[in-house]
């Protein structure tokens, strides 16, 4: 099981924070969304008329059809602050992101290393057979080989 991290005090309180932000935009959209309900059933008769009783219930209601998307924009909001914070504070696994790429170059590097050791034995190989050959052919030439020819 994961082990419980003692977060600092302002972590604490930012983590509380949008603890509480969460809880107040979900009410906001349940009691937005119920007094919208409420407001669509059809009552009995009273003393203000249909029509004016019919606008002002649309009105109502569009009123909180805008707290709900406000409380749906505050909630995107939310999530975002949460990824950053989760980016920003999740020091364990960046660490562990960094040591898994160090081990894939280092990997790279020694793979790198191989490769050029095994070409440079190729060319000094083939470069000791060519002046071999260039020497060997020099004196068959009836040439003796001076350090500046």
């Amino acid at each position: 099981m994961a082990q419980q991290r003692v977060l600092p005090q302002s972590k604490e309180t930012l983590l509380q924070s949008y603890n509480k932000r969460l809880k107040d935009d979900i009410k906001s959209i349940m009691d937005n969304f119920t007094e919208i309900i409420k407001t669509a059933k059809i009552e009995d008769e009273t003393q203000v008329s249909r029509a004016t009783q019919g606008e002002q219930d649309n009105y109502e209601m569009h009123v909180r059809a805008a707290n709900i998307v406000r409380a749906g924009e505050s909630l995107m909001k939310l999530v975002s602050d949460l990824k950053q914070f989760l980016i920003l504070n999740d020091f364990p696994s960046v660490n562990e992101a960094i040591d898994q790429r160090n081990q894939q170059l280092r990997g790279l590097q020694d793979e790198c290393d191989k490769k050029l050791i095994s070409l440079r034995d190729e060319i000094s190989i083939d470069l000791y057979e060519l002046e071999e050959e260039y020497y060997s052919s020099r004196l068959c030439a009836g040439e003796i080989p001076t350090l500046n020819s």
